[in-house]
C-alpha cells in the first residue's frame, strides 16, 4: 500500500486508480448518490484505508476508504473524520470501517 503524505495526494492517486465515485455515510449502508446506490457492509471491500493528521491539531484526524464493490460494479473513495459516525449508522457499518483501522 502506498503511504500519502496529504489527502489530496491520496485522494487524487486513488481517482487516478479508478476509485471515482464518492461515497457518504447513510444509516444502515454506504451511498453512491452519483449511482444511486446504498450498499450494505456485505456488498462492498475496503481495499486500502489512509489516515491523516491536521497540520495543527493531531486531533484533527481524516481517514480516506478505498472501497470497491463488485456486486454493484463500483469503486469509490469515503472520507470520514476519524471515529466520527453518525447515531443512525449500523454497528455493521461501523465494525467493518473500524476492522480496517488496526
Amino acid at each position: 500500500m502506498k503511504n500519502y503524505e496529504t489527502m489530496s495526494e491520496a485522494i487524487t492517486d486513488l481517482q487516478r486508480r479508478g476509485y471515482v465515485h464518492d461515497f457518504n455515510l447513510a444509516d444502515d449502508c454506504l451511498e453512491c448518490k452519483q449511482k444511486n446506490n446504498r450498499l450494505k457492509a456485505d456488498e462492498f471491500e475496503i481495499d486500502e484505508v489512509h489516515r491523516f493528521e491536521g497540520e495543527t491539531d493531531p486531533g484533527d484526524e481524516n481517514v480516506v476508504y478505498a472501497i470497491s464493490s463488485t456486486h454493484h460494479q463500483l469503486k469509490g473513495i469515503l472520507v470520514n473524520a476519524y471515529g466520527v459516525y453518525s447515531n443512525s449508522v449500523s454497528a455493521e457499518i461501523i465494525s467493518k470501517l473500524h476492522k480496517h483501522l488496526k
